[in-house]
């Protein structure tokens, strides 16, 4: 068990006064009420409500369990309910308050000033508060929560710029809180989403596809393979490209090969990246214009620096990591000669490139079919009519 400690340092006398015994609960389900000591904490309450009223009724406070009932809804008390409920304040209808001569007060006899500033105004200023009764609200008998953890290469930052724009609009059955925490011992953050919904999982999941659909983004990814491990102080530097303004829009994912997959021959499909270690991939993306040139430039700038570390006769690449930057297609008269396409075609299929061009020339030899980065045919009289 985990026990948070508070140290509290006074330059004079002082009196403190524990209310731990305070702490009954009386829940009357009917009348959709409670009478709650000034001691029980909230997950005291919510348990009590819960048991009494066969999970239906809950009352809208805050998360953390061990948190004291009095002092909570006397500051005012937000949580997870409260988009759909208000605070746990607005739901207190009357309270036991023992004033400074020691008189013990309900809502009528402390008056509609003080009942005002305990609910919000924090209760040690006026006070000691023995009790509160409270209103308790209706939850469906299932509810649905969740937390998702993203890294600043999966778009923390992004996501979270998306969340301060919509969290505060999303139907009042929804509160999505947003943490930012960093990682000890590196320059990263992560960014955690805990969520409440009251209601089942098939009526949220059309609604966030509906109402947290983020916005259009854009993408440039480009690739290596990897013969032999990187050294440390390579990676290293790595991290110092990362750590440059928009660096946190790339995402740079290494996958292993072995196995199996490397006992295939080279030549045994038109892929022929086997006897590689490992995949890299610079995955970078953006949301705006603004951002576009900043992010391309930088993920250029580590394309160049890892170089050293990567194959090599040819700069061995992925064909579905789409490239355009390391050549393309000439379609002035229809026709790229072999030569000219072998530029970017011999990264992507190193000696099968090849045999993929006499297969394209014997199944299209006129180049109907073709893009930036299509295999090209070698027959050089190429319809110039037809349109792909």
């Amino acid at each position: 068990m985990i026990m948070r400690v508070s140290l509290y340092v006074s330059e004079v006398p002082f009196v403190m006064i524990d209310l731990i015994n305070f702490n009954q609960i009386d829940v009357d389900a009917e009348e959709k009420t409670a009478w709650v000591g000034a001691g029980a904490t909230l997950g005291e309450l919510y348990y009590k409500v819960a048991e009494e009223s066969n999970n239906l009724l809950a009352f809208p406070a805050g998360v953390c369990p061990t948190v004291g009932v009095g002092g909570h809804l006397s500051g005012g008390g937000f949580g997870y309910l409260m988009r759909k409920y208000d605070l746990a304040a607005d739901q207190v209808i009357d309270a036991h308050l023992m004033d400074v001569n020691g008189r013990i007060l309900d809502r009528k006899s402390m008056g509609k000033d003080l009942f005002w500033a305990i609910r919000g105004g924090g209760v040690a200023s006026f006070g000691i508060l023995v009790a509160w009764k409270v209103n308790l609200v209706d939850v469906p008998p299932t509810v649905t929560v969740f937390t998702v953890v993203r890294t600043l290469e999966q778009n923390a930052t992004q996501i979270h710029h998306k969340w301060q724009q919509i969290a505060y609009k999303l139907p009042e059955e929804l509160v999505i809180s947003a943490g930012l925490k960093s990682v000890e011992g590196k320059r990263t953050m992560v960014a955690i989403f805990s969520a409440e919904y009251l209601g089942g999982v098939d009526r949220l999941l059309p609604l966030m596809q509906e109402r947290l659909s983020y916005a259009k983004y854009y993408m440039k990814a480009k690739s290596d393979y990897v013969r032999e491990p990187i050294p440390v102080e390579a990676l290293e530097g790595m991290y110092e490209v990362l750590y440059e303004e928009g660096g946190h829009n790339i995402y740079v994912i290494s996958f292993p090969y072995g196995g199996r997959f490397n006992e295939i021959s080279e030549t045994a499909t038109a892929f022929p990246h086997r006897s590689n270690k490992f995949h890299l991939m610079y995955y970078a993306e953006w949301y705006d214009d603004e951002e576009s040139q900043r992010v391309i430039e930088l993920d250029r700038k580590l394309y160049d620096y890892m170089a050293p570390y990567v194959t090599k006769n040819p700069r061995a690449t992925y064909f579905n990591c789409k490239d355009l930057e390391i050549g393309r297609n000439n379609f002035g008269d229809n026709y790229t000669s072999v030569e000219e396409a072998g530029v970017w075609g011999n990264k992507y299929f190193k000696n099968n490139f090849k045999r993929l061009v006499d297969v394209k020339t014997k199944a299209d030899p006129d180049n109907f079919f073709r893009n930036e980065q299509s295999i090209p045919s070698r027959v050089r009289q190429g319809s110039r009519k037809r349109n792909h």
